[in-house]
């Protein structure tokens, strides 16, 4: 059995290895930076007050930098150091749930490390941390910017500790990568849309929708004892009739958070000569699911095609009664 000093002794050479290739980025306060290719570091862009940075490697030495672009989404600044002679990570090849992880970051003082946990396959797809891997790690001063690594030494993500009070957040490696690769091309990260508003809309299961309207007749017949006389249950707007309480809910539920049924966002608008216009998108339409995955907010579906310009998609879409599917490349802004 390996005891705890080979551990221990194991974890410290992942981090001084992993630390090589950690820079300090100093273009306002102090963070770390995480070498992806040759001659490019990704940092954390609200730190940088300018495009021309100092980059300070593992061996002390200092090199002018220029941020090539920033991300306001990603919250990643793509630097380019000239003859940076540094080994770049190479990305990891899937952490499972339960794996140790390691935040390398290098403050100004010198490589730091806190130990974390692969919490979950992936990041979340919805709510406040869709598309950011918590790193279970501890944060530290200096720390965005640096590496979120795995027992190998792969790439799980790029650190951020400015998000989240007293949270180590991630940005995982390939949205990471994806956005370096736009910023050295574009200086910028390309924005997906599809041009079109909506709203969501609530379709409650029949058979539900039957059973609660049976249910609440029979519970409003036995409330109302007679047609001027408003018992507990009786029509007041305080009190219960077939429609719920004080006139809300009813056999449709109570909306999209309801049980049972479906959700999905009608169409109130499509803009002109847009992605969603091209695709035969119409006002009125219902759109179900985006590429197989079900939608519930209209904010949700701003989100996944945020980052998803020039990709073609699908989109299940309810019109007149029949349910049917259109193929929208989305726009890029």
């Amino acid at each position: 059995m390996t005891n705890f000093s080979d551990i221990s002794a194991s974890i410290a050479d992942a981090a001084q290895s992993a630390g090589n290739s950690v820079v300090t980025v100093v273009g306002g306060g102090p963070v770390s930076g995480t070498v992806i290719a040759d001659g490019q570091v990704l940092t954390v862009a609200h730190v940088l007050h300018g495009d021309e940075v100092s980059v300070w490697t593992a061996d002390g030495q200092e090199r002018p930098g220029t941020v090539l672009g920033r991300d306001p989404v990603t919250d990643l600044a793509l630097v380019r150091v000239e003859g940076l002679n540094v080994a770049p990570f190479a990305p990891s090849a899937g952490a499972r749930p339960g794996e140790l992880l390691l935040a390398v970051g290098r403050p100004p003082h010198g490589l730091q490390v806190s130990l974390g946990l692969m919490e979950r396959e992936g990041a979340p797809e919805r709510g406040p941390l869709r598309g950011w891997l918590e790193a279970g790690a501890a944060p530290f001063r200096g720390v965005s910017g640096g590496a979120l690594v795995d027992a190998r030494g792969g790439l799980v993500g790029v650190l951020n500790a400015g998000l989240r009070r007293g949270s180590l957040l991630a940005v995982p490696v390939a949205r990471a990568l994806k956005a370096a690769e736009a910023l050295a091309a574009h200086g910028r990260m390309p924005r997906g849309y599809l041009g079109l508003a909506t709203q969501p809309v609530h379709f409650p299961d029949p058979a539900q929708a039957e059973q609660g309207q049976a249910d609440q007749w029979d519970e409003a017949r036995r409330g109302r004892p007679g047609p001027h006389r408003h018992g507990p249950q009786g029509w007041g707007p305080d009190q219960r009739g077939p429609w719920g309480r004080g006139g809300r809910g009813g056999p449709w539920g109570r909306g999209p958070r309801g049980r049972g049924g479906r959700v999905g966002l009608t169409v109130v608008q499509v803009e002109d000569g847009s992605p969603a216009a091209q695709a035969g998108l119409l006002v009125g339409d219902v759109v179900l699911a985006l590429d197989g995955e079900a939608l519930r907010d209209p904010r949700e579906l701003l989100e996944r095609v945020r980052e998803r310009a020039g990709e073609t998609l699908s989109l299940r879409v309810l019109r007149g009664g029949q349910e049917t599917d259109l193929t929208v490349t989305v726009g890029e802004r």
